[in-house]
């Protein structure tokens, strides 16, 4: 399972829809609080989030899974526009991997394929 961390209806839709159709369960969250609510409910093999988002941004959200002892292993894409190529914030904020906007969902898809283990990947 994957939560997916995007305020923008029409990005958090195509992701969703995009991981759908790779054979994932996919939980859609439209802020950084509500994913966190999620994460800790569902406990995903994975999290996608953006940067900028009301109520918490995604470094903040990636921040307090890498505090949290139970939640720390899951690993975060990191997906932002506001990012600029260089920049460490996602690393320093504990993400796996930082992935620029615009993106086509197949190099989402590549990235969530190296950072999950095969049996993951492959499950509906």
């Amino acid at each position: 399972m994957i939560v997916v961390a995007e305020d923008h209806e029409d990005i958090r839709y195509v992701l969703k829809r995009s991981l759908e159709r790779a054979g994932h369960r996919v939980v859609a969250a439209a802020d950084g609080m509500a994913a966190l609510q999620a994460i800790r409910e569902h406990r995903p093999d994975l999290v996608v989030t953006d940067v900028d988002m009301p109520h918490m941004t995604g470094l903040d959200l990636c921040r307090a899974i890498r505090a949290d002892d139970s939640l720390r292993h899951i690993p975060v894409v990191v997906a932002s526009g506001s990012l600029m190529p260089g920049d460490n914030q996602a690393e320093a904020a504990g993400a796996s991997a930082t992935l620029l906007k615009p993106f086509v969902p197949a190099q989402l898809l590549a990235l969530i394929a190296q950072l999950l283990p095969p049996r993951v990947a492959t499950e509906g």
